[in-house]
């Protein structure tokens, strides 16, 4: 794929992996659309990214179909093509099973698991006319599990399930689909503040030149299922 001129969708995009994502993708001449569920949060990364013609900043929870349905209505009427779709939006809550909360289990689901489906939903068909690309962020908690997990690894079980099954009915309209599952990165993510501490994890940078990597594979080949984890971990 010739990545400049090109547009992608990225949920949870304001932060994290999404963020990292977006601007590797700005680098190689892409337009990229950014969504959050926060208002404040969008504005923040868009002006952060500092690139007015080529992001497009939305308010979207996965969780919510028409919600999605409107953020792609919106990045078409805005470029008039769809060609990366990447959903990245997740939530995690960690408690023993005995302990956790009904709504933090629906959150879960709802975000990590429903979120993925709807991302797609609501933009298959655009990838459809530009033979694009769909993936997910899920996590190597999807197959590792762990006590006080249940929930998460649930939820990331799914995606990587959902991914793989999605592939197999998308390719034949030359659609490829593939599923990334980091292992600790240095995110935001369950209320860890990045520091020199997260140096030994993988950086969102790192993720987002995985994605560019994926994007300019010759369209004969997908690696449909990428595990990806830090190459030293004891120096923690």
């Amino acid at each position: 794929m010739e990545l400049a001129g090109k547009v992608a969708y990225i949920t949870g995009g304001t932060k994290g992996i999404g963020f990292g994502i977006a601007e590797s993708l700005l680098q190689q001449g892409m337009k990229v659309a950014i969504s959050g569920r926060s208002k404040e949060g969008v504005e923040k990364a868009v002006q952060v990214l500092n690139n007015k013609e080529n992001v497009l900043g939305l308010c979207s929870n996965v969780s919510v179909l028409k919600d999605e349905e409107e953020a792609i209505k919106e990045v078409l009427k805005t470029w008039s093509r769809l060609d990366v779709v990447i959903a990245n939006a997740g939530v995690g809550h960690f408690a023993p099973i005995d302990e956790m909360k009904e709504e933090a289990w629906h959150q879960m689901i709802n975000t990590n698991l429903n979120g993925v489906f709807h991302t797609l939903k609501a933009s298959v068909e655009a990838l459809k006319t530009t033979e694009g690309y769909y993936m997910t962020v899920a996590s190597l908690a999807g197959t590792n599990f762990f006590a006080q997990g249940a929930g998460y690894n649930a939820t990331k079980y799914g995606v990587v399930g959902f991914t793989q099954a999605a592939m197999l009915d998308l390719r034949k309209y030359n659609i490829k689909a593939t599923t990334i599952m980091p292992g600790s990165v240095s995110t935001h993510f369950n209320n860890n503040e990045p520091s020199d501490k997260d140096t030994w994890k993988i950086q969102p940078e790192d993720i987002g030149k995985l994605v560019v990597d994926l994007l300019l594979m010759h369209p004969r080949t997908l690696p449909s299922k990428i595990e990806v984890r830090p190459s030293r971990p004891d120096l923690k």
